[in-house]
């Protein structure tokens, strides 16, 4: 990328990630303390798990019309070999409205169209795929391909009409390097689900705070979400690095990388774990957030701790 079309590019990305919203570290482990908010934000309590000893440990979340839906991975293994996950469909008052079983270990949960529920099981092996038309409840599960990079899909994204995937767990060469498929974009054909590669573990990108060209090395892809330019956000966790696609699949795709650290080191800073990602649409956004270590709720974050109103 070069000239005019990289500057613009880069100056989008800027501008945008200034809505961060937050940047979700990986949740404290049992009998750790829970975050507190800073002032004027509040924490509070936004549901918890309709049967805490068989569904617990809360992590991926989606919102469909006027619910909140999300994945109980119920100490599943992540290569899917034991156990079922639970999908729990809350409403807007954290009651627990209907509960849906998938084999293995739910990580991500998108709604594409109108009703499809899109739920991704294994993300370190044996994945799976399961829609549910969430106004009958039906259920159908889906196979991949033998994955190429020997792991499993982890989170997923919609964009115009069409789904992203994250290839995780892949195995490295002797070098430590990603060189097979990070990001692949899937569609549904008689039982099975398609894929096409869109960004590989050792693509080219442009780092943004310098402009200049590097090769990725995407050792932990993960988390994903789609910033307010319309770009995918695409989480390498482990590597403490941002990926930014835009135009994906299309003759005009570009790849920026934003690497984050904490200034709390002092000059450069440490890598910090990223689980998640988030923009403010406005300044009045809240956020929901699962999985802090033992804690069987979804938490609450807002600017005065209100849960009315269609601010959320």
């Amino acid at each position: 990328m070069e000239g005019r079309s990289t500057k613009k590019f880069l100056a989008s990305l800027l501008i945008g990630s200034a809505g961060v919203l937050g940047l979700l570290a990986a949740g404290p482990a049992a009998g750790q303390t829970l975050p507190t908010a800073t002032p004027p934000y509040k924490i509070s309590v936004f549901a918890q798990s309709p049967d805490p000893t068989n569904i617990k440990q809360p992590d991926s979340i989606v919102r469909w019309r006027d619910r909140v839906i999300v994945g109980f991975a119920n100490g599943a293994a992540k290569d899917g070999s034991k156990v079922f996950s639970t999908i729990v469909e809350f409403s807007l008052d954290g009651k627990a409205k209907r509960t849906f079983q998938v084999q293995g270990h739910n990580d991500g949960l998108r709604v594409v169209g109108e009703n499809d529920l899109w739920a991704l099981q294994n993300e370190d092996a044996n994945p799976n795929l399961v829609v549910i038309d969430l106004t009958s409840g039906h259920a159908k599960k889906y196979a991949f391909p033998p994955t190429p990079h020997g792991g499993g899909y982890d989170d997923m994204v919609v964009l115009d009409g069409k789904v992203y995937i994250t290839a995780s767990n892949p195995n490295l060469d002797a070098m430590g390097n990603n060189v097979f498929p990070a990001l692949v974009r899937a569609s549904l054909s008689g039982n099975d689900v398609v894929l096409e590669t869109v960004l590989n573990g050792n693509a080219s990108a442009v780092d943004i705070p310098t402009g200049t060209s590097v090769t990725l090395n995407l050792t932990d892809p993960d988390s994903m979400t789609i910033d307010p330019r319309g770009n995918i956000v695409l989480d390498d966790q482990g590597d403490s690095v941002l990926v930014f696609i835009r135009h994906p699949l299309t003759d005009e795709q570009t790849v920026g990388r934003l690497n984050i650290t904490s200034s709390a080191t002092g000059a450069g800073g440490a890598t910090i774990t990223l689980d998640d990602t988030a923009f403010a649409a406005h300044p009045k956004a809240c956020l929901l957030v699962t999985g802090f270590g033992s804690a069987r709720g979804l938490l609450f974050i807002s600017p005065d701790g209100n849960k009315e109103g269609d601010d959320r």
